[in-house]
């Protein structure tokens, strides 16, 4: 069964205890980094960032401030648009939940990075050898029947793992229960054919400013990857066509060239 992650985002703190956890099971190196305007901390995903925790700030009515922090991490979708448009499959989707990467198989065309409407893939751009970087839902421990490691790290039960369908249960539970504690939406339920992970919050993203950083709210029901995959089906036509072309043009200079020297020897011989 397809598992997946439910993230109550009335229940983070901002401790950043998962950004921790994720960099220590996936060995990434520590690093300089920047706050943003509203205090997150690094700016944005990159190759050694895998989750972040976006602080957000709203106003309130009475000049009132509410904090809100929301986890940013790849969506693992159901039908992965990033996955669609690999041309060698380093890509895949398992069947209990995560994408994955290959490393041997990436040949640096960077296609799932402009695929994925989520902006999540990311290059190692200051590296010699670049290969691509992303959450992975630590599918290694979840193939050893463990939690990822950021909702193991949590200190709240913001994060909770678990099959899929039993966690959208839960999320619209929690919603009928208190109505006026949750945006009556779970984000990722529909969103692009569905995701792994899922969202409760207590106010849309449309609200919390936050399409520009991710969560986009104009991407339908449509899954993502028919659209890659549609696109991709053209390709092996579009390789015969101009390489068809470029044969064509290459016969015709040739042809053209033996015409003008013998034409040249001709006009010495007169």
């Amino acid at each position: 069964m397809s598992k997946a992650m439910l993230i109550d985002t009335t229940r983070c703190i901002g401790c950043r205890a998962c950004q921790v956890a994720c960099k220590s099971w996936h060995n990434l190196p520590g690093e300089r980094t920047e706050f943003s305007d509203t205090w997150t901390n690094p700016k944005f995903l990159d190759s050694n960032n895998y989750t972040r925790i976006i602080f957000k700030e709203v106003d309130k009515p009475g000049g009132q401030v509410a904090w809100h922090f929301i986890s940013r991490r790849c969506m693992h979708c159901n039908d992965p648009a990033c996955a669609s448009v690999c041309p060698v499959g380093a890509l895949q989707k398992l069947d209990n939940g995560p994408v994955v990467y290959d490393d041997a198989r990436c040949i640096g065309c960077r296609y799932c990075m402009m695929a994925c409407p989520f902006q999540v893939p990311k290059f190692e751009w200051g590296s010699a050898v670049p290969l691509i970087r992303k959450c992975d839902f630590c599918a290694d421990r979840i193939a050893s029947n463990l939690a990822p490691s950021c909702a193991t790290a949590c200190p709240t039960g913001t994060l909770i793992f678990g099959d899929r369908d039993a966690l959208l249960k839960e999320a619209h539970r929690r919603i009928g229960a208190h109505p006026g504690k949750y945006y009556p939406e779970v984000y990722g339920e529909k969103t692009v054919g569905g995701t792994s992970k899922l969202y409760l919050t207590a106010v849309s993203f449309d609200e919390l400013g936050l399409t520009h950083q991710g969560f986009r709210t104009d991407l339908g029901n449509v899954p993502y990857g028919i659209y890659g995959r549609e696109w991709m089906s053209k390709v092996p036509w579009i390789a015969l066509t101009v390489g068809g072309l470029a044969v064509g043009l290459h016969y015709f200079n040739q042809r053209r060239a033996e015409v003008q020297d013998q034409k040249s020897q001709e006009g010495k011989e007169d």
